[in-house]
């Protein structure tokens, strides 16, 4: 077994098991919030290609650092698998140039499979690897503090997903200020920071039924 794990045909799947378990361990010691961090900062690249695509990938619903790990394991499984499958029925290992890119083609639906699993019994009150572009258009509620020009608030926005994101609201109005839990409109992000118009509802009377 161990010298079937060392043949170079298996290289590039044994690598993967392994960076997925030291990924494990940095999260595991606490050092994994500053690679969330750039993971997500990174999933600006994606902006460019369609939703529908990444949603069949699993991004979204997932943090993208967690969409790796899976990714990672996936691969290095059906690799280490269709090698011994090989070599059983061959006699001999597969080379990388077909192993390699016919497990990553495998692993890729694998993957958004277990992305849809696993986000139904993970929490869903994290935030997501998904461009903060996407979040412009949509409804926030103010969660804590009062927001004005200058004094960001903290509100809670959820994604195409359904995920839910936390950022940093101010209004886009001078002279406007929004209270804690009254519903605004992302129209604008500034790094950061997103601008917003109140929606109007806020303060309207309710009709009893």
């Amino acid at each position: 077994m161990l010298a079937f794990l060392r043949a170079s045909e298996n290289i590039a799947f044994v690598s993967a098991i392994v960076l997925m378990a030291l990924i494990g361990v940095v999260q595991l010691v606490g050092l994994g919030g500053d690679l969330d961090a750039d993971a997500d900062a990174d999933a600006d690249l994606h902006a460019g290609i369609s939703g529908d695509l990444l949603s069949w990938l699993g991004v979204g619903r997932l943090p993208l650092l967690m969409l790796l790990v899976v990714f990672l394991t996936l691969f290095g499984l059906v690799g280490l698998i269709g090698q011994q499958l090989s070599r059983d029925l061959t006699g001999a290992l597969l080379t990388p140039w077909i192993a390699v890119p016919a497990a990553a083609l495998a692993a890729l639906p694998l993957t958004g499979l277990a992305a849809r699993g696993l986000a139904r019994i993970l929490p869903r009150d994290f935030t997501t690897a998904v461009p903060l572009e996407v979040l412009v258009g949509r409804t926030a509620h103010i969660l804590t503090g009062r927001a004005s020009r200058g004094s960001p608030a903290r509100a809670r926005v959820e994604d195409q997903w359904g995920q839910a994101h936390y950022v940093m609201v101010e209004p886009d109005n001078d002279g406007q200020s929004f209270v804690e839990g009254e519903a605004v409109l992302l129209v604008r992000r500034e790094n950061d920071l997103f601008r917003a118009i109140a929606r109007g509802d806020h303060y309207l009377p309710r009709l009893e039924p």
